[in-house]
């Protein structure tokens, strides 16, 4: 398997320091060199409930959008992720943070977004679409 970043040459954008650091690190450390391939692992979601959830969002520098993958750590083991799909992480209810990296490879002119999510705490019955959702078609 393959790192989910183009090459090695992928670094910081800017060398900032989050709260969620933990979280970034963890997932950059499995990205860099997953063990296995990543299945699709919505059923996981349905099992138990990830204390967070990792985009990251692949594209062009400056250009166009090349793709937006979802992982969530694996139950017992935040060092090991699995990848699951957008609508598994709407159905579970997780709700984009403000916490986020940006990554660049110069060689090859790629741009990487990583971002955290995080279960939303309000009740899901009086759920409302806004914008922080992950859905790429919300009906207003």
């Amino acid at each position: 398997m393959s790192s989910l970043f183009c090459c090695s040459s992928t670094r910081p954008y800017k060398a900032t320091r989050l709260s969620h650091e933990e979280k970034f690190s963890a997932f950059m450390a499995w990205a860099r060199y997953p063990q296995s391939e990543s299945p699709t692992g919505d059923d996981i979601l349905a099992s138990y409930t990830p204390s967070f959830a990792i985009q990251l969002v692949k594209q062009v520098n400056f250009g166009p959008l090349e793709s937006k993958r979802y992982f969530v750590p694996v139950e017992g083991n935040d060092t090991e992720f699995v990848e699951i799909t957008e609508q598994a992480l709407i159905n579970a209810n997780f709700q984009k943070l403000n916490a986020y990296k940006n990554f660049k490879c110069g060689p090859h002119n790629k741009f990487f977004e990583v971002n955290v999510y995080q279960k939303d705490p309000t009740n899901t019955h009086h759920w409302r679409a806004d914008v922080a959702r992950p859905a790429a078609n919300i009906d207003l």
